[in-house]
């Protein structure tokens, strides 16, 4: 999902409630340094795909892990069982951003991505669509059912798997 969703609180928690490991990509970037260059026009690292990749092959073949980005495009389809999309009206979005410090054209392009469902389209075109789901993340309300939705699925699945 687009920054300021909601995907951290929701991985954070959702990690809690079942064991499961938990990864931020963008912070195990900036501890690993996994980037290419600088973006001076939005003010931030450019990611390093190839290596983020190389950093998490071994997590990831072992299973049980909650990733957390706003990009999935560059991911093994093979290391996901279910992606779930984030998404939150523009009203609750733009207040988050602005409250982040973002401004100018990095907070108008996050409200474009979130309204054109950029990120939504970029799951749906890299993985199989039986397994992407949107989930709304405007409300405390939402991030409850939202958990609640998650961890049913997950019972399923290791019923069904186990």
């Amino acid at each position: 999902g687009t920054p300021g969703v909601g995907k951290t609180t929701l991985g954070k928690e959702l990690a809690s409630r079942t064991g499961m490991a938990y990864i931020n990509v963008g912070d195990m970037a900036k501890e690993g340094e996994l980037y290419e260059g600088f973006d001076e026009e939005y003010d931030c690292p450019i990611l390093d795909e190839d290596r983020v990749v190389d950093e998490l092959e071994d997590k990831m073949s072992e299973g049980g892990v909650i990733i957390d980005y706003h990009g999935c495009d560059f991911f093994p389809e093979r290391w996901f069982d279910i992606v779930f999309v984030l998404r939150t009206e523009n009203s609750f979005l733009y207040d988050r951003l602005e409250s982040r410090g973002y401004k100018g054209k990095k907070l108008q392009d996050n409200i474009q991505c979130e309204i054109f469902q950029t990120l939504y389209e970029e799951a749906m075109s890299s993985y199989r669509a039986e397994i992407v789901h949107q989930l709304p993340s405007n409300t405390p309300e939402d991030l409850e059912r939202n958990l609640d939705q998650i961890m049913q699925w997950i019972e399923q699945w290791m019923k069904d798997n186990n």
